[in-house]
């Protein structure tokens, strides 16, 4: 595969997974803190990646910003950002940061991977999954899943441009198809603060420099409806044995504050048709377990 100059950086849980997604929970296991009295709340205190959207942003536009606003009305609080880049060491710096003497800066992440052991993982609010993206009239039209795509006519595999990013699920499922020559590899992580993960899709499968995308879910939900020429297409894809592509998504808090825990979780019980209209609203590809890999 050519490298790129260009890279996309990674989505969000814990850099993202979110990219790298979820493709390699590499995380590391932590010692529970001791529960302890914390004093009465006087804001929903939110950590979050200022420039990752769909997600979050300094702006308050994400599904995140949406559902800790949805959160905040509900306990009667306001809502307040603690912004750190999404990159490595994003807990240590966020949820877990604290000075002596002084507060933590933020209680809650909005988004996490179930699975993840950074921190204390509440129950799912939603599953998506990773899915392929393209523009309506290349040849594409009657793909409608990755059996579909799998069963074009192989000289037109050959010659298709598959933007992924690098040592992603993606990338693996490109290996798996014998598609990795195909491959055009974004960086999992960025240093320009600039850059964003749906600039694969808004930018340059928009523009023609791609033929086709293979990215999470919700990024790839998001940027499509925000192309209107040309109109693209989203598939997602199921996962296989041995390669998963489908995750559950949850929150993030801290280990030990098991009754703020047991707060979160019943505000995602209650507020559960409202957080799945914020997700509709922003193109989440919404799966069941169906699309799990299989187990024999």
């Amino acid at each position: 595969m050519t490298a790129r100059p260009r890279a996309g950086r990674p989505f969000s849980f814990g850099a993202r997974l979110r990219a790298g997604l979820l493709g390699a929970a590499c995380c590391c296991a932590l010692v529970p803190a001791l529960a302890q009295e914390t004093p009465p709340r006087k804001a929903l205190r939110v950590c979050q990646d200022p420039n990752n959207m769909p997600f979050s942003n300094t702006k308050g536009e994400g599904i995140e910003n949406r559902i800790a606003e949805l959160f905040g009305k509900a306990l009667g609080l306001p809502v307040t950002y603690y912004s750190f880049p999404q990159r490595l060491a994003f807990f240590r710096n966020t949820l877990r940061f604290k000075l002596p003497g002084q507060d933590y800066p933020c209680d809650i992440v909005m988004g996490v991977p179930v699975g993840l052991d950074e921190v204390s993982v509440t129950k799912p609010y939603y599953r998506s999954t990773y899915a392929l993206v393209f523009p309506k009239g290349k040849g594409m039209d009657n793909v409608a899943s990755a059996e579909d795509f799998l069963k074009l006519d192989p000289a037109k595999l050959k010659s298709l441009r598959i933007g992924i990013y690098d040592r992603s699920p993606a990338s693996q499922w490109l290996n798996r198809h014998g598609l990795l020559e195909q491959g055009v590899p974004y960086k999992l992580m960025s240093a320009d603060p600039a850059q964003y993960p749906g600039e694969i899709v808004e930018k340059d499968l928009a523009e023609g420099k791609l033929d086709a995308v293979v990215v999470w879910g919700p990024i790839a939900g998001f940027f499509a409806r925000r192309v209107k020429n040309p109109a693209l297409v989203v598939v997602p894809l199921k996962s296989e044995k041995g390669l998963r592509l489908d995750y559950q998504m949850a929150m993030g808090v801290r280990y030990g504050e098991r009754e703020w825990k047991q707060q979160v979780e019943g505000l995602i019980e209650s507020k559960a048709p409202e957080i799945q209209a914020i997700l509709k609203e922003f193109g989440v590809p919404l799966v069941d377990a169906s699309f799990g890999a299989p187990t024999n």
